[in-house]
């Protein structure tokens, strides 16, 4: 993966603003600055014209079901697993607002 200076700049100084604002532990990751548990800053663009809005859930399995039965899809080339198989996280298919959604276990 080819980072963009400029973009992981912005995310780092705004991942700083917001531990600030918020009183949050800023967190160093590979694709990303998080605040927390709240808040991640990419640092070069992906899914989302507007970026990404994420969502955690207790239950990704059922979470899916739900959504399927509702009519939603899911991108299935962006899921990520957990070793012992079970799906970690997911996008769903197309943009809402000029957002990507990207739901995760929790």
């Amino acid at each position: 993966m080819v980072v963009d200076l400029q973009e992981a700049i912005n995310a780092a100084n705004l991942a700083q603003l917001l531990s600030t604002m918020f009183n949050l532990e800023p967190r160093h990751g590979q694709k990303s600055e998080f605040d927390g548990a709240y808040f991640e800053c990419m640092k070069a663009p992906f899914l989302g014209k507007n970026g990404h809005i994420a969502m955690r859930t207790p239950d990704l399995t059922a979470a899916m079901e739900e959504l399927k039965e509702k009519g939603f899809t899911f991108n299935m080339d962006t899921a990520a697993y957990f070793e012992d198989g079970r799906i970690k996280n997911v996008y769903l298919n197309g943009e809402y607002g000029g957002f990507a959604i990207h739901i995760m276990q929790k």
